[in-house]
């Protein structure tokens, strides 16, 4: 199946009436206590809580094109405040307190979120909803089962988690062989669109000037080098996440991974009566390559997960376009778990890129030497943790002392991805056992497949 329309960066822009038109460049060279490169989640939040914090500091936000035209614009849309990374690898270099107490910072994001959106004015159609994941087969029922206990045995409040039969599962959700699964509750989805470009005008309103249209070609310690002219800060951040590969000297320190959607024509009452998904719960499964949906504000249908997992030498997508063997995966997908849903019309098509580090967790640091301040390689969920991570920033550039500059993903530093071709080669073996390891579990193998151990350790996931 096509879809109607395939890039246009993504359908939430379409939702909002079509791109933006882009802010100014960068007028000449400028001053600034703070630059930050990169107008999506992270750099914005920082802007925001910089300002919030200290009125009279110089902040200067550059875009190479227009707020929101990275994964900001394009995600799932769930605000999560997951914890989706590996806790031991967290653990190798702090405390089990520690990484609890990161956990409790992310799961908090989601009430920050939705209480910044209320204080200023943003609509961002925010729902408070649970987080639904589905086993269709006996080994994703194991493998789901372990993760639910494995998780509660980390989270600050258990009783938010709960696992169900396959019956009260369907009861949520109508998933085609569902045998099982678990909700987490307190998280919300979002139109993510509108939180970029919402937060981005406040932004501006609290007199931060974002300049458009401006590419960064050279980062040095006080300089920040742009096509337009140079920006002299003491203090950079480089907030570019899935984008970060394409900055000079920066190209093995975050993979570019490819993730695409793609979402229905409007459900008609009818079908939703066969769907259920009255409580509009974020879903995914638990297929090793995972999948990400959610029931929009009217009620279509999009579905999130890999296709084509990553272009030779981290390169990125033209404008959100994708490829037509992905669009022909992602409604497999969808014809698989709601086959009731399997004739509906795609409207919309769309990709982009998140940003990966070799050990698969997220960081956020500061360079005291340079001046120079990172965060990202959210590996997919950084609609959340970008807000830690905003907040988090502030704080090292202010020189403050708190819970957040203590939590263990706080100046990580961990190794560089393999030149190519060895990350191309890496990535899509990865992908490709994870592929072959699902298709062994549908036709009932009854154990997680070798195979999806074997992905992880080429990988280091």
């Amino acid at each position: 199946m096509k879809a109607e329309r395939n890039g246009d960066i993504s359908f939430w822009y379409a939702d909002m009436g079509g791109i933006p038109a882009p802010r100014s460049p960068l007028p000449r060279d400028l001053e600034a206590d703070v630059a930050i490169i990169g107008a999506g989640y992270t750099g914005l939040w920082t802007a925001y809580y910089l300002k919030k914090a200290d009125p009279g500091i110089r902040i200067v936000v550059i875009e190479r094109e227009f707020a929101g035209f990275g994964a900001s614009g394009r995600n799932g849309g769930w605000l999560s405040g997951g914890f989706g990374w590996s806790h031991k690898k967290y653990l190798q270099t702090s405390s089990r307190q520690a990484v609890m107490d990161m956990q409790r910072a992310m799961a908090g994001t989601v009430d920050e979120i939705v209480s910044v959106a209320e204080a200023e004015g943003i609509d961002a159609d925010i729902r408070r909803v649970d987080n639904l994941t589905v086993a269709t087969n006996r080994a994703q029922l194991d493998r789901v089962r372990q993760e639910f206990e494995e998780a509660r045995s980390w989270d600050f409040n258990p009783d938010r988690f709960e696992f169900l039969s396959a019956e009260a599962t369907r009861a949520r959700i109508n998933v085609y062989n569902a045998l099982g699964g678990y909700a987490i509750g307190e998280q919300a989805c979002i139109q993510p669109a509108k939180l970029v470009r919402g937060l981005a005008e406040v932004v501006e309103r609290l007199g931060v000037p974002i300049f458009e249209q401006t590419e960064v070609i050279g980062i040095q310690k006080g300089r920040v080098l742009t096509n337009r002219g140079e920006v002299r800060a003491e203090k950079i951040v480089r907030a570019t996440e899935g984008f970060t590969a394409g900055l000079r000297g920066q190209e093995r320190t975050w993979l570019a991974l490819n993730s695409a959607q793609i979402v229905t024509e409007p459900v008609p009452e009818s079908l939703w009566n066969d769907i259920g998904w009255k409580g509009h719960e974020l879903l995914g499964d638990g297929a090793h390559a995972y999948c990400y949906a959610q029931r929009t504000r009217e009620g279509r249908i999009t579905m999130g997960g890999r296709g084509v997992p990553y272009r030779f030498g981290s390169r990125t997508d033209v404008n959100g376009r994708t490829q037509q063997a992905t669009i022909e995966k992602l409604h497999a997908i969808l014809r698989r778990l709601l086959p009731q849903a399997a004739r509906l019309r795609i409207d919309h098509a769309w990709c982009g890129v998140l940003g990966v580090p070799r050990d698969w967790c997220a960081t956020a640091g500061i360079d005291e030497k340079s001046g120079i301040a990172w965060a990202g390689g959210y590996v997919g969920l950084g609609v959340s943790s970008s807000n830690l991570a905003g907040r988090t920033l502030t704080d090292l550039i202010l020189r403050r002392d708190t819970e957040l500059t203590r939590l263990p993903w706080v100046n990580r530093l961990v190794r560089r991805w393999e030149p190519e071709p060895f990350r191309w080669l890496g990535v899509h073996s990865m992908y490709q056992l994870y592929r072959m390891a699902d298709r062994r579990e549908e036709a009932g193998l009854g154990r997680t497949s070798r195979l999806a151990t074997l992905a992880n350790r080429i990988t280091g996931r």
